[in-house]
């Protein structure tokens, strides 16, 4: 197989990336215990939390953004190849259940589409015109935010992404595992998470796709609490489809108001399984109309529509 200068240069690019580089102190490690590979690699992953919290500053400066468009009516969108278009994917599907948002309001986009989650598509990483193609499709605005993924920085369809996002005036954020990345140069919200090189070399789904999974997590998760789907650390918007999360909203809603089981039981069905309505329900003593008014009038926040019953109440 020849080499072409594309090929060289590409192979230039890696070589100067910490997440590719050469560990010659494991390179005995097939030898080893198996034991022994375990707690390497977990003394490996220990280090990860470091490096995450040492970009909090700018991962909640993102996250305030992000928060701020998202109120506005904006999306979330998540877009990477590979692992990380795979985590973008996962923390997006599991925003309804957790938080009943709208699928539409958090999208994870993988290049190379669905079959992309179980399957490598040839290609596909490189396209910047594919990652273009896949944003036009969802008619991105300005109050939109996408958060370009890619432990080394420099995947052209995440970097693709952001730059097309940017230049419609979507907020845009650049996770990378690589100082100094294309990716993180160009977001408004640059933020690079250095884990280092990987217990085996250049598999970024190690050390990288679990630092990139910590700061999705927040991204979405502290976004979802500045926009009022809990109330203090209970997931007071959660979508009850299924038994064990009937039973997790009659704990909610046990827990908030300290009813009874009988009380919680009819506070929910004049809600329509609804928490947040049946705890107002339960603590304000209003109506389920008046509850969904109440928090219609709040944005949905629990804890201000609490505060506009009780003012009601003693105005």
């Amino acid at each position: 197989m020849t080499s072409t200068p594309h090929d060289r240069e590409l192979r230039s690019q890696l070589d100067t990336l910490t997440t590719e580089a050469f560990r010659p102190e494991l390179a005995d490690v097939d030898r080893l215990p198996t034991l022994d590979i375990a707690r390497l690699m977990n003394g490996e992953d220990a280090t990860v939390a470091g490096a995450v919290a040492e970009q909090l500053p700018g991962i909640a400066a993102a996250i305030d953004a992000v928060a701020d468009r998202m109120a506005r009516g904006g999306r979330l969108v998540y877009a990477g190849a590979g692992t990380a278009g795979r985590l973008g994917v996962l923390d997006a599907s599991e925003c309804p259940p957790t938080f009943n948002t709208d699928p539409a309001q958090v999208v994870g986009l993988i290049a190379g589409g669905p079959a992309a989650m179980v399957t490598s598509v040839e290609g596909a990483e490189d396209s910047r015109e594919l990652a273009e193609s896949d944003l036009a499709a969802l008619a991105l605005t300005a109050d939109d935010a996408v958060v370009g993924v890619s432990a080394s920085g420099r995947t052209p369809y995440a970097v693709g992404a952001v730059e097309y996002a940017r230049a419609r005036g979507a907020l845009t954020v650049g996770l990378a595992c690589n100082p100094g990345s294309a990716l993180a140069a160009a977001a408004e919200h640059g933020i690079e998470v250095v884990v280092g090189p990987e217990f085996l070399t250049g598999s970024t789904r190690l050390k990288a796709g679990t630092a990139q999974k910590l700061v999705l997590n927040m991204l979405s998760t502290i976004t979802m609490i500045r926009l009022g789907k809990t109330y203090g650390n209970l997931m007071v918007d959660v979508r009850a489809s299924n038994e064990k999360l009937r039973a997790r909203s009659r704990r909610i809603v046990a827990q908030v108001t300290g009813a009874e089981d009988d009380v919680v039981e009819r506070a929910l069905a004049a809600t329509d399984g609804e928490v947040k309505h049946a705890i107002l329900v339960i603590l304000a003593g209003v109506d389920g109309p008046t509850a969904a008014r109440l928090l219609a009038d709040s944005a949905g926040h629990l804890r201000t529509a609490l505060t506009r019953a009780a003012a009601a109440d003693h105005g």
